[in-house]
């Protein structure tokens, strides 16, 4: 197998330099108001420092707290001619159904079982099985809440004891460049950990018929199966959910970040499914890099990296490389402050929206509709 011996003695020299920072006072989670900011106190504390050995250890704590997914959907046979009523009358034969069988992952979120993963690991599933690591056999998980839209699940298992479980961390805090860690199930492949950094926040893409809005990017492997498994920080805190690849190309992964989750997560625990507010604007966050390119001098705001045809958006007139600094009078200086923006609009309200074109702000009235169900 080949490895890459620069990007490896990159990360020891950065580690070495990390530690010697710790050492020093430099690096340490009790600085961190935010560290235990989940709907309990994490079943493992938050590592000290940061040196050569702060992988492993993220690993060691976390690793109890991912598990497996197995799923099992029951389809009719794969040969479309058994599928045709006409074709099994003449010849007497019946519907022959299929066991299909996936796999993927997922993380405990707290002591009485409840678990996060991706929508897309168990849609459709007739049977869910949990593997956790210490546990002898699989346990049976039922469905609690998910949302198609931004591909998240919740699960619930009972295992008759208190189960360990990861704290949230929180997605708006982390940088570009930031080191992490993708813990899942690769191929079937228990536990597999990967590393790898921030490469990029607020990225939208497209996969199949889902659209998403506003993801984390990073090198760390993500493969098939990896979907639903945490991306963590260096203090073992969760601020991503492993959700997509690019099969174009090497070192490209997404996650959900955490903020997304938390948005939702009360509404999957009650299973509530609401009508979504929607202007049909692809966005992302506004950095450094971006504004200079629009000569801009700040980097505040959420930029339209899209415009849906025939969408609220579309007729407003706004545009893509809109810079919008102001929807429905909250002030917007990140992706995710739209999107809370937008949804906590009613749906049919005019909005005005503050938009930076061409260097020069302008207002621009958008009428707020109903997520349409053919838009991801």
């Amino acid at each position: 197998m080949f490895v890459n011996i620069k990007r490896v003695s990159l990360l020891v020299v950065l580690l070495v330099v990390m530690a010697g920072l710790a050492l020093t006072g430099g690096c340490s989670s009790d600085n961190n108001p935010n560290a235990n900011q989940n709907n309990g106190v994490a079943q493992t504390d938050l590592l000290p420092g940061v040196g050569p050995d702060t992988v492993a250890d993220v690993v060691s704590l976390a690793s109890p707290a991912v598990v497996k997914i197995s799923t099992s959907i029951t389809t009719s046979s794969g040969d479309p001619l058994f599928n045709d009523p006409f074709f099994r009358q003449f010849f007497g034969i019946p519907l022959a159904p299929r066991q299909d069988e996936g796999l993927g992952s997922g993380f405990i979120i707290s002591k009485d079982g409840y678990i996060l993963t991706n929508e897309h690991v168990i849609a459709g599933a007739d049977k869910i099985a949990v593997t956790i690591t210490g546990i002898d056999k699989d346990l049976e998980a039922k469905v609690v809440g998910a949302d198609s839209d931004l591909d998240l699940a919740l699960l619930k298992i009972d295992s008759g004891a208190d189960l360990p479980f990861l704290a949230m961390g929180n997605s708006d805090q982390i940088r570009v460049g930031n080191w992490v860690i993708a813990i899942g199930n690769p191929y079937g492949l228990d536990h597999t950990v990967t590393t790898g950094v921030i490469s990029a926040k607020g990225r939208p893409i497209s996969v199949e018929d889902r659209q998403y809005e506003n993801l984390i990017q990073t090198d760390a492997s993500i493969n098939p199966g990896n979907s639903g498994g945490p991306l963590l920080n260096l203090k073992g805190e969760v601020v991503g959910i492993n959700t997509a690849i690019s099969a174009e190309a090497q070192g490209i992964g997404f996650a959900i970040p955490t903020s997304t989750v938390q948005l939702v997560l009360e509404d999957l625990k009650n299973n509530v499914t609401k009508p979504r507010p929607w202007v049909g604007v692809h966005v992302r966050t506004l950095d450094s890099e971006l504004a200079s390119y629009l000569g801009l001098d700040k980097a505040e705001g959420a930029v339209v990296s899209g415009v849906v045809a025939g969408s609220p958006a579309e007729h407003a007139g706004l545009r893509e490389w809109d810079v919008i600094v102001e929807f429905n009078g909250e002030k917007v200086s990140k992706a995710d402050e739209l999107v809370a923006a937008i949804k906590a609009a009613q749906i049919g309200q005019e909005a005005n929206v503050i938009v930076v074109r061409q260097r020069q702000q302008q207002a621009i009235t958008v009428t707020v509709a109903e997520k349409p169900g053919n838009v991801g």
